[in-house]
């Protein structure tokens, strides 16, 4: 799977952080909640888009194998990834 050109942009109302994949051959767009980022990846509740667009890049890896797991599951289902993708199982 690799992470196409598109650069991740925090969406106009900052909740979520928007990103495409390419997995299996097909583009894929996905969006993590802020809230996952802030609970999962340190972001603080004040961060600007600067800055939680540093926090994804940082945690970029995991993200991204949590995102090809759920749209392998589901991929019938928009890929939005929540706090709860993130929870140990």
């Amino acid at each position: 799977m690799d992470v196409l050109d598109r650069a991740p942009a925090v969406s106009p109302d900052g909740r979520v952080v928007v990103f495409m994949l390419s997995i299996r051959g097909r583009e894929v767009e996905g969006a993590i909640a802020r809230d996952a980022l802030e609970e999962h990846f340190w972001l603080t509740r004040s961060a600007d888009a600067t800055r939680t667009l540093k926090i994804f890049e940082n945690g970029r890896n995991r993200i991204v194998a949590v995102a090809q797991r759920k749209f392998l599951a589901r991929p019938d289902e928009p890929l939005r990834l929540t706090v709860n993708d993130f929870l140990t199982r």
